[in-house]
């Protein structure tokens, strides 16, 4: 590494700047202070071009290095530092200091430094991290709605498997209008509910309070808005994502992955994972590979390490997914593990796999096929109905066309 580089000291308020000569390291590094107001990130972007700096460096401090990095991305080569790897002796701990480690350590290689995607990718990862975020207030909301039911004595949780499914709102709704009767309840209850009517009746004699009504009243419209969030954010990233409409498509083949888990993974890695020249270093990075620590030719733990949480959730729920797909790759191995590992282990092996699978479709460019038990030809158009079903609810525009020739 040659010419100058600086490292920066990110706080809420301030950002500390040292710049160094990496070709004279022992000269004295150049210092200033400035906020982190728009116009004082402009001077900083002026100030670092009248130096000569080519690199910078920063500690990946909370949410507080974005404005600096969006400032400064158009101009210079820029690095993302994890802040335990410039862990300052204890008592020692001083920001231009913390600044000039930064800076020392980078060009000794000693610094872990994070993957921080373009501009196009980081606008996907904000949508779809955003839709994760409205589904698991949706599931939070359920719940407090099932509380407020077991307040009321009513049990339409045990009878009804979905309670935000269609029966379930309807009947829902006609509580909160002030519906108290039982039998009328029951009456909008689907004929495909697998509980009989007096069942039904029975779950839905309780005592409810007016106030309760009201309380669900507003639950009701708190969940019709976040459906109609995740509605949008669906449309807004089908549309932004439209341009690789293919890579989503050979990603959703996959077992154990749809067309929301593609989007999620495309989102998180990029089109084609160019920032990870193996699977192994993927794996890595996404935290799936088995860890290691050895002494004396003996390995005291396989324990994965942290890697990326929204990677390892989309990939630990495909694997349990496609662990029951039958007739598949997936499943025979599973069965396989399954004795040995145990049903967790065996399930995290499969998640390996499919992570070691999706860097393939997306480095390479290839499509799956299957190599497990040969499908049927009715299983195979339904799998393909379901992801044309699935790309339309989506935003997407798809025609099921036959091959010319089957997959082996």
């Amino acid at each position: 590494m040659a010419g100058k580089v600086a490292g920066i000291d990110v706080h809420k308020k301030v950002l500390m700047v040292v710049v160094i000569d990496a070709d004279a390291p022992a000269a004295k590094p150049e210092r200033r202070r400035f906020t982190t107001m728009p116009s004082e990130l402009c001077r900083l972007s002026t100030w670092l071009k009248e130096h000569g700096v080519e690199e910078v460096v920063m500690e990946s401090t909370a949410q507080y290095w974005r404005p600096v990095w969006l400032e400064l991305e158009p101009h210079i080569r820029l690095h993302l530092a994890q802040a335990f790897s410039n862990r300052a002796p204890r008592g020692r701990k001083h920001d231009f200091k913390d600044a000039e480690r930064l800076v020392r350590r980078l060009i000794a290689q000693e610094l872990i430094l994070s993957f921080v995607p373009d501009g196009e990718q980081r606008i996907w990862r904000n949508l779809t991290r955003m839709k994760l975020q409205l589904v698991r207030d949706r599931v939070r909301l359920q719940s407090q709605i099932e509380c407020l039911l077991e307040e009321m004595r009513i049990k339409l949780s045990v009878v009804v498997t979905d309670l935000l499914g269609l029966s379930g709102l309807r009947i829902l709704h006609a509580l909160a209008n002030g519906e108290t009767d039982a039998k009328n309840l029951a009456l909008l209850g689907d004929h495909r509910l697998k509980c009989s009517e007096e069942q039904l009746i029975e779950a839905l004699t309780g005592s409810s309070h007016p106030m309760h009504r009201q309380m669900l009243a507003l639950q009701l419209e708190r969940l019709r808005l976040i459906d109609e969030q995740i509605a949008k954010l669906n449309s807004l990233i089908a549309q932004a994502m439209n341009p690789h409409q293919d890579t989503v498509i050979r990603l959703a083949e996959v077992p154990g992955l749809g067309i929301d888990s593609a989007q999620q993974i495309i989102a998180e890695v990029g089109v084609t994972a160019g920032t990870f020249p193996s699977a192994a270093e993927f794996t890595s990075w996404v935290g799936t590979c088995p860890g290691k620590q050895e002494s004396a030719e003996e390995n005291s733990s396989s324990r994965s390490a942290k890697g990326n949480k929204y990677m390892r959730r989309v990939l630990n729920q495909a694997a349990n997914a496609a662990a029951r797909s039958k007739g598949t790759h997936f499943q025979a191995v599973f069965r396989r593990l399954l004795p040995r590992l145990g049903y967790q282990s065996a399930v995290w092996a499969i998640a390996h796999r499919l992570c070691r699978l999706v860097w393939k479709i997306l480095h390479e460019g290839i499509r799956y096929i299957e190599q497990g038990i040969e499908f049927e030809p009715r299983l195979l158009i339904y799998r393909a109905q379901s992801l044309a079903k699935q790309l339309r609810k989506f935003g997407y525009n798809v025609q099921i066309t036959p091959a010319s020739s089957a997959p082996a």
